[in-house]
């Protein structure tokens, strides 16, 4: 079958609410910095109502969603895979699919809500998310299209998706299709809970994947290593491509049996927001559309550090632009 999607996305639809509080705000809700806790609509909303807050920022996300957005931004040829409530936030997020002219395989489930993340931002452009997964939960194998992955050259699955057993079985399904079709297989671990709650799921996984995405503290959560170096190494013998970011000191990639480093790009952070996904984006754009590793590499790095620099997983500056300033900086 002709591959003529680069990058096929399985993962939750999340509209992201974001709001920026301060450090006193911050500390009363008991959280912790670059967390994710599972939360009940109630509380959820309980959490908006006691910050007092106006005017949050909103956008279409999930990790591996924001990956896919990122490449469809760049100009790639994307598919996601997920499934919408039956709800004004549903709309929302079909709508901004649409627009960033993806190929969005979401069933509406009648009688449900569109998952939600409650994201909230510190004066040190750190964050902790709140998630209420709303349909999400009920995502299942027979949610899949099986043609779509078989048109693509990659699959990109998400972590935080195998932390349901229905959405467990959907991608381990999506990965053996995967195989099937000669599609490329890329795991993203998503958070350390998800390495070490369901460790046995990730090694099911990994056992069919072609490329592992994570940063330093997944790694060694992952390889029980507390070196981050170490758990490079140990990623290295358990898949054939891995890519580490390593936040403001770049990243490390091994790639067909060559290790490489990418340096962090300078940025004033305001929000972390997405910078992992937005590097893995980078990085498969790059990848899929004729760059070498190394300029896929300093294409994630580069934009990762102008997500970083603004509000929101959702890159504002034109990625057309990113592309042309990576290729100029890389001929110097």
């Amino acid at each position: 079958m002709n591959k003529d999607v680069h990058i096929c996305g399985i993962g939750h639809a999340l509209v992201d609410i974001e709001f920026t509080i301060n450090d006193q705000q911050f500390a009363s809700l008991g959280l912790k910095k670059g967390s994710m806790a599972l939360v009940s609509p109630q509380e959820q909303s309980a959490t908006i109502a006691s910050l007092q807050a106006h005017n949050p920022h909103r956008s279409s996300g999930g990790s591996a969603a924001n990956t896919i957005i990122a490449i469809g931004q760049f100009g790639g040829k994307a598919a996601y895979k997920t499934i919408l409530g039956n709800d004004d936030m549903g709309l929302f997020y079909a709508d901004e699919f649409r627009q960033l002219s993806i190929h969005l395989e979401a069933e509406i489930i009648p009688n449900s809500i569109t998952g939600t993340c409650l994201v909230l931002i510190t004066p040190d452009a750190e964050r902790a998310m709140l998630t209420d997964l709303g349909v999400n939960s009920s995502y299942n194998k027979d949610h899949l299209v099986e043609e779509t992955i078989a048109r693509s050259e990659w699959l990109y699955a998400e972590g935080y998706r195998i932390t349901e057993p229905g959405g467990a079985a959907a991608v381990l399904e999506a990965v053996k299709i995967a195989k099937q079709h000669d599609t490329k297989i890329a795991f993203t671990f998503s958070d350390t809970f998800v390495v070490e709650v369901f460790k046995d799921r990730v090694l099911e996984i990994l056992h069919y994947t072609d490329m592992i995405f994570c940063n330093a503290a997944e790694a060694c959560a992952f390889s029980e290593m507390s070196n981050e170096q170490e758990a490079f190494e140990y990623l290295k013998t358990v898949c054939t491509h891995v890519v580490m970011t390593q936040g403001n000191q770049g990243a490390t990639i091994h790639y067909n049996g060559k290790d490489i480093s990418i340096p962090a790009y300078p940025t004033i952070p305001i929000d972390t927001t997405g910078a992992g996904d937005m590097f893995a984006g980078g990085f498969l754009y790059g990848i899929t559309n004729g760059y070498t590793v190394e300029h896929a590499g300093h294409l994630g790095s580069y934009a990762a550090s102008k997500i970083v620099s603004q509000y929101g997983a959702r890159l504002k500056s034109s990625a057309s632009d990113i592309k042309k300033e990576v290729f100029s900086l890389l001929q110097h």
